[in-house]
């Protein structure tokens, strides 16, 4: 195998700084800042935007914005499942 191809593979802390959330994890990013970790060894630092303690899909706050009523829509346009089921129970 080549020599010197692979990036540095090594402990790395992610924090989410919108929701005071760390954890440790094992990444190839490259960091200028460095944290104190629990166990007391110093890691890089990686601070990221979003992370499950404050998307809204992970945290239950996630809201479906119908804009425009594109779900009415699509129902007009090509009905609703439980409609089209009840139809063929009824036939039979």
């Amino acid at each position: 195998m080549k020599s010197d191809i692979h990036p540095n593979y090594r402990p790395v802390v992610f924090m989410d700084a919108s929701a005071d959330f760390s954890f440790l994890t094992r990444s190839t990013i490259n960091t200028d800042e460095t944290i104190e970790w629990e166990d007391g060894n110093t890691y890089p630092l990686a601070k990221v935007d979003i992370s499950s303690a404050s998307h809204p899909f992970f945290t239950g706050t996630m809201k479906i914005v119908d804009t425009a009523g594109r779900v009415e829509r699509f129902e007009r346009r090509y009905g609703s499942r439980r409609k089209g089921a009840d139809k063929t129970e009824t036939a039979e």
